[in-house]
């Protein structure tokens, strides 16, 4: 084996933070550079959607480098037709992982699909499936979210021991992925394996929500906005003043945040 091609020295990018260990928040300036276009008022269809798949597909990177099983393996290239010394040996990923990621209906649909699809490129196909769960906010006569109900399901087996994968674009209240966590946890389906949310925003209620009800669960994202805290505390290390960080406003979107990714994603006004 050449020494040159170990991989077990890879380390994720990510800023710091006091949020625990389970949090990951990349520090990627290309990918934080596309994000912020997609955040901008100017970006419309098509190109919202396609940035999307790419923000995605560099996500997916990550948390498949981060949090997914190794195998050695020695693999010939071409030239072993002419040599024996023509093969790769190495801690690749191993293809045998077994992973299901949930399309929380609708912004997690394309996001969702996205992972999917880079998953199937790195895995053996037969062992990725795709489940859905149509979430929606639930909000008072003021318009204040009050929290989310499941409306549907279409799950495609069990979970026992699979990599569970939840692809959900903002994560501001946090209640929509706790009940779909809790759903998959209740045993009808089986244990699931590790569980990992992976969003393009984060807030810092989101943050403690998550942490607080699934303590287990692994957070990546590829920005945490707590546009709405004061000056000094946004001059802090985040999570180090962590109850006096706000990223959410009084109808609970996320600031600076990007407006709605659900209505975008599919030209919708509602």
């Amino acid at each position: 084996m050449d020494i040159g091609h170990a991989l077990s020295h890879w380390r994720l990018s990510e800023i710091e933070h006091r949020y625990g260990e389970n949090v990951h928040i990349l520090n990627d300036p290309f990918y934080s550079s596309l994000l912020a276009q997609l955040c901008s008022a100017e970006c419309a269809q098509p190109r919202f959607n396609q940035l999307v798949r790419r923000l995605y597909e560099g996500l997916s990177r990550a948390v498949i480098n981060k949090e997914f099983p190794r195998r050695r393996r020695r693999l010939p290239t071409r030239m072993s037709a002419t040599t024996d010394r023509g093969v790769i040996d190495s801690d690749f990923i191993d293809p045998n992982s077994a992973v299901v990621t949930v399309d929380l209906a609708r912004a997690g649909i394309l996001p969702s699909m996205t992972v999917f699809d880079v998953l199937n490129e790195t895995l053996a196909p037969a062992n990725v499936r795709q489940d859905h769960v149509i979430m929606q906010r639930k909000t008072d006569q003021a318009g204040t979210v009050t929290g989310a109900e499941m409306s549907g399901t279409k799950v495609g087996g069990p979970v026992d021991g699979r990599i569970l994968l939840f692809p959900d674009p903002m994560g501001a209240t946090g209640s929509s992925i706790c009940n779909a966590i809790a759903y998959y946890k209740s045993g009808e389906y089986g244990p699931p394996g590790p569980i990992i949310t992976m969003h393009l925003i984060i807030t810092p209620e989101y943050i403690r929500r998550v942490t607080r009800d699934h303590p287990d669960v692994k957070i990546y994202a590829l920005r945490l906005d707590r546009g709405l805290s004061a000056p000094e505390v946004l001059g802090t290390i985040p999570g180090s003043r962590w109850d006096e960080e706000v990223g959410l406003n009084a109808h609970q979107y996320i600031v600076p945040g990007g407006g709605g990714f659900g209505e975008l994603m599919n030209n919708a006004l509602v």
